[in-house]
């Protein structure tokens, strides 16, 4: 699943993100940013991640727009450069 950070504290570790397709709500699961590139997050950062067994989101990870699919985003962007 795909998302962005509604609200994180990075003291106590509690926080919210919202799914892109349905805004869903979902709290971060206790240690969601372990065995992650994250160390912090802040609101709107765009996040790739899974649900556990109590439906709180978990394993996060980074994601560029164009990997996470944002509608429009290709449209807009600027073709890669041919690698030599």
């Amino acid at each position: 699943m795909q998302g962005v950070i509604k609200s994180y504290d990075p003291t106590t570790g509690i926080g919210t993100l919202l799914v892109d397709t349905d805004l869903t709500e979902y709290e971060l699961a206790p240690g969601a940013l372990d065995g992650s590139l994250f160390r912090m997050l802040r609101q709107g950062q765009r996040v790739r991640f899974e649900l556990d067994e109590n439906s709180l989101a978990t394993k996060l990870s980074l994601g560029s727009e164009v990997d996470m699919g944002t509608p429009d985003f290709a449209a807009h962007a600027e073709p890669a450069p041919e690698l030599r």
